[in-house]
């Protein structure tokens, strides 16, 4: 059997991972606000732990493992989203939901074994809510109820961050009702027109019409599905404080019988060309906005897996086209396997040092080289790459439209100079009738031929 260890954030070292029952392994991953589509930076958690959860199930057996990622459909930026459009919340979620699908569905992701809304567990966060008021770990004021950080000893755990440094220079919510600067909101009140539902009861009272706070959905659903312990929570290292250090204090103040989550893993965040990802920077695009380009999926889960998943991820177009043709060669050679073949051992011992993910896409890569195609296949199915075919744009030519770079660059030069457009309007057009997508800055000019290429057209267009 493979031998897994794991870098636990909470105790900042790698620890060989022996499960509570290896029979009943269960995983936990803090999921998306459903409001928009996903975004690049999304789908790096998604595909780092849906390599994880590929693993655990080719180690203890796919019916000895279970894996749940929440959506959170009950929201102040869902709220602003339908006042914004006018559309029911839920018409707004179910919508969002399908995308978020259909998009880490094109990255090869396997769905998780539950996804539970927070919406439908807001019976179980009253619950847990009312429980930690007995147990003097909340209080309510003014509609809402609030955490008591100081009730809890081991805030900050996690996060190796101290409490009164963390209120000395605190970027907290002031609020009269509080007692404390570090104090969060379980429960509060909900206006007229936003989504609400009665309130827990505290000390005979209830109070009132309102929703959860975030954070005690995380905690609600993880022990209604898994149990006061469990294995593996995870998620990205922008949710390591303050949500996931507030689900600690909540779930082990609650239920001090458990220990929680065992082992806790984050991942790096993500950056385009060595920037952080924004939309002030035009460098922020969605996931659907790649596939829409004719990134295939495949191509972006190869990006995504070649950086380690606690080193910051660079996407980067040359990192696209090294993907796609290293992954057109992969293809080429799987496909001559005549029969099955077995996952290299030397892709699940680079997974099982800490998920190293690079260290497995090296073995591939000799693997490849070797040309041992049953075994190259098995273990790129493995690692959720190449279903039952090669897809078809991995067996189509690649295209060379380098003179027509020239063409165009060329072209808009001498726009640039005597400020008459219509020959590089010209070019774009036959290239867009050709299936072509022309990209034009600073940095030059870049044709993406899309799904529907077609090279006939482009011939004697010059």
């Amino acid at each position: 059997m493979t031998t897994i260890r794991l870098h636990d954030t909470k105790t900042r070292r790698k620890v060989e991972f022996a499960p509570i029952d290896p029979k009943d392994v269960r995983l936990y991953v803090c999921g998306p606000t459903v409001y928009d589509r996903a975004h690049l930076g999304n789908a790096r958690p998604v595909l780092v732990f849906d390599l994880l959860y590929r693993l655990l199930r080719e180690v203890y057996g796919p019916d000895h493992v279970t894996y749940a990622r929440n959506f959170t459909d009950v929201d102040d930026k869902i709220n602003a989203r339908a006042a914004q459009t006018g559309r029911p919340i839920r018409e707004i979620t179910d919508e969002t939901i399908l995308w978020y699908h259909q998009d880490m569905d094109a990255l090869g992701a396997l769905r998780p074994d539950h996804e539970p809304r927070a919406t439908d567990y807001v019976g179980q966060m009253v619950a847990m809510i009312e429980r930690l008021a007995l147990a003097g770990h909340a209080y309510a004021a003014e509609g809402h109820v609030m955490f008591s950080v100081a009730s809890y000893e081991q805030y900050g755990a996690l996060s190796g961050r101290d409490v009164e440094d963390m209120i000395a220079g605190a970027r907290v919510e002031v609020a009269p009702y509080k007692r404390d600067p570090m104090d969060f909101v379980l429960w509060k009140p909900s206006g007229e027109g936003e989504p609400g539902w009665d309130g827990p009861v505290i000390e005979g009272e209830s109070v009132g019409h309102g929703r959860p706070g975030w954070h005690i959905e995380c905690s609600a659903m993880s022990y209604q599905l898994f149990g006061a312990s469990f294995d593996i929570h995870g998620g990205g290292i922008d949710l390591q404080f303050p949500h996931h250090e507030n689900e600690i204090a909540q779930s082990a103040c609650a239920h001090p019988e458990g220990d929680f989550a065992n082992i806790w893993m984050h991942n790096e965040m993500l950056q385009v060309e060595g920037r952080k990802m924004s939309k002030s920077l035009g460098n922020f695009f969605t996931v659907r906005d790649l596939l829409e380009r004719g990134v295939p999926g495949e191509v972006i889960r190869l990006v995504m897996l070649g950086t380690h998943y606690r080193k910051p991820m660079d996407w980067t177009e040359e990192k696209r086209a090294e993907a796609e043709a290293t992954l057109r060669r992969w293809y080429r050679i799987a496909a001559t396997a005549q029969n099955g073949g077995n996952v290299y051992v030397g892709v699940l011992n680079a997974l099982g040092d800490d998920l190293n993910s690079a260290g497995a896409i090296a073995e591939i890569h000799q693997l490849a080289l070797a040309e041992d195609a049953s075994t190259l296949r098995a273990s790129l199915q493995f690692m959720g790459f190449m279903e039952d075919r090669i897809p078809a744009w991995a067996t189509t030519p690649e295209v060379d439209l380098s003179s027509w770079v020239s063409k165009v660059t060329t072209a808009r030069s001498k726009a640039m100079e005597n400020k008459d457009f219509a020959e590089v309007d010209r070019l774009k057009a036959v290239l867009k009738e050709a299936g072509v997508e022309v990209r034009m800055s600073k940095a030059g000019v870049e044709l993406v031929p899309g799904p529907g290429f077609d090279a006939a057209k482009l011939e004697g267009q010059a």
